[in-house]
């Protein structure tokens, strides 16, 4: 049944009640994302919002409805960062929030009305690249990066990796838009309703297509890496001690590489030979290279770095990796002389960190390069596609959520790397301080069992590698270049009718007035 749009209209509803419904009803797509993880949800998880802005009476109405829709996702997504961030996050949501305004705008101008079956059709193309230009400018490292992708709910869907390993989370996230256009479509627009059929008909042929004929990694021998995770300490020093004590357990089980989680070492190793003394004797107990992380100041640079650091029988390899993109306000405040005020009211950094410069794939003495990624690089799709452009076997992920331990961020963050896995056709070791630690198969399909934010352990994943190139580690981000040529094409059309559009006629004489008429001219 058909639900008028002059009825939604005068549902009356307030500006302020409108505002509220558009906060919650952009929080939705929340719940698809771990830890509720209800990925079936993010296919009409956009739909209540939708239909509040394509009911708006104006186009600053819709505009401001989706505005206030990208506040209520951004918080929902970020809630657990309100402890560290307190009232900053709401500012922080609200001007990130602003992204949306113009794709309000755009949701009401294509399926507002009685909208036609031909702009339904284009509709089911232009929504979803006005939203993907939206995680596109909000997926830069200052304005908080990429984390909360709406593709990036569906990181345990078979079929959304392989499109993954095709057009990267990007493809992903614009099925899922247009998913949603459709399902507006198929409720309030009678008249479209064929269209908005076809429309998601298509969408499942081709993911259907790209199940059967897009390229998979191939796989080609294996290798076996322990996870240490050590679990919630109650000093920093008992981290590495108990760190220590696990790895001492995998004694004699032919390990090719153990890997630590984020901030695992807090002192330079170059200033502490007594501590890398320690790591190269687990090294030649294990019969392995370990790869720690240092979250200290260095010796021989200005500053505090985050950086993976190799370590063998010997010492020190000489492997070492800087992180190059770092937390906003985590491990460093944007423009700190206008935003400096962020420490005083949450966990901001009270001290900027310095960041790498170049990423780096590190070789084992086996052979297996490895490309190490810090925490928060994980949700930068084009960090772990130059690293298997750079000849990576396995990537390394070395990440603490420690300060979020009872939150959705463990679950949340642990399954980004299933997403790069996917793109890049690569193996990828997602190893934390205290959960969740998870491997994932060059498929994004999970390799053995996760470590839990419960759980203090030293795990052995027998992981196979792959080799040959997915679509995406080819071809890169694109589906956001497509989504760049239909807003242009958009664009130029309606440039091109506005220019066509008839002249409106000149406004004809005045009428005279009685006293100035020709018939009585002395009135």
């Amino acid at each position: 049944m058909q639900i008028p749009l002059e009825r939604l209209r005068r549902a009356g509803l307030s500006p302020w009640w409108r505002g509220a419904a558009a906060l919650l009803a952009g929080a939705l797509p929340a719940l698809a994302f771990p830890a509720p993880s209800l990925w079936w949800f993010a296919y009409v998880a956009l739909v209540p919002w939708m239909l509040l802005v394509r009911a708006a009476p104006t186009g600053r109405r819709a505009a401001l409805d989706g505005w206030l829709g990208g506040t209520g996702f951004m918080i929902s997504v970020h809630h657990w960062l309100i402890p560290s961030l307190n009232v900053f996050i709401v500012v922080l949501a609200a001007l990130l929030g602003l992204l949306w305004a113009p794709w309000g705008w755009l949701v009401r101008w294509m399926l507002g009305g009685a909208a036609s079956a031909a702009r339904v059709a284009a509709a089911l193309v232009v929504v979803p690249s006005g939203w993907l230009m939206v995680e596109l400018v909000r997926s830069w490292q200052g304005l908080g990066g990429p984390w909360g992708l709406l593709g990036s709910s569906q990181w345990q869907v078979a079929p959304a990796l392989r499109l993954a390993s095709v057009g990267g989370v990007w493809l992903v996230s614009l099925f899922v838009v247009a998913l949603n256009t459709g399902a507006v479509a198929l409720l309030v627009i009678e008249s479209a309703r064929t269209t908005a059929v076809a429309g998601v008909l298509a969408c499942a042929v081709l993911t259907g297509a790209v199940w059967v004929w897009a390229p998979r990694p191939e796989t080609s021998g294996g290798t076996r890496v322990a996870v240490v995770q050590p679990g919630v300490t109650r000093e920093i020093r008992d981290r590495f001690d108990r760190s220590e004590a696990l790895t001492r357990q995998l004694t004699g089980r032919h390990v090719d590489l153990v890997v630590w989680g984020e901030s695992s070492v807090v002192h330079d190793l170059a200033d502490r030979p007594d501590m890398t003394a320690r790591i190269a004797r687990l090294s030649r107990e294990t019969g392995a290279d370990i790869l720690v992380n240092v979250d200290a100041r260095r010796s021989d640079a200005p500053g505090i770095y985050k950086s993976s650091v190799l370590v063998g029988p010997a010492g020190l390899t000489g492997d070492r990796y800087d992180k190059m993109r770092l937390v906003p306000f985590g491990e460093y405040i944007p423009a700190r002389s206008l935003l400096g005020w962020a420490t005083s009211v949450g966990r901001a950094a009270g001290e900027d960190r310095r960041h790498g410069t170049h990423q780096v794939v590190m070789k084992l003495p086996g052979g297996l390069r490895v490309g190490p990624l810090i925490c928060f690089e994980t949700a930068f799709p084009d960090m772990s596609r130059q690293l298997t452009k750079d000849g990576s076997q396995l990537l390394v992920a070395q990440s603490s959520t420690s300060s979020f331990q009872h939150s959705w961020a463990p679950e949340q963050h642990a399954s980004l790397a299933a997403l790069r896995a996917a793109e890049s056709g690569r193996p990828m070791v997602h190893a934390t301080l205290t959960g969740v630690s998870a491997v994932y198969g060059p498929g994004g399909g999970r390799v053995g069992p996760r470590l839990g934010t419960a759980q203090s352990a030293a795990q052995v994943y027998d992981i196979p590698l792959s080799h040959g190139t997915t679509l995406y580690v080819r071809f890169g981000d694109w589906p956001v270049q497509g989504a760049l040529a239909v807003l242009a094409v958009l664009c130029a059309v309606e440039g091109l009718r506005s220019v066509r559009r008839p002249a409106p006629e000149p406004a004809g004489p005045h009428a005279r007035r009685v006293h100035g008429s020709a018939g009585r001219p002395w009135r």
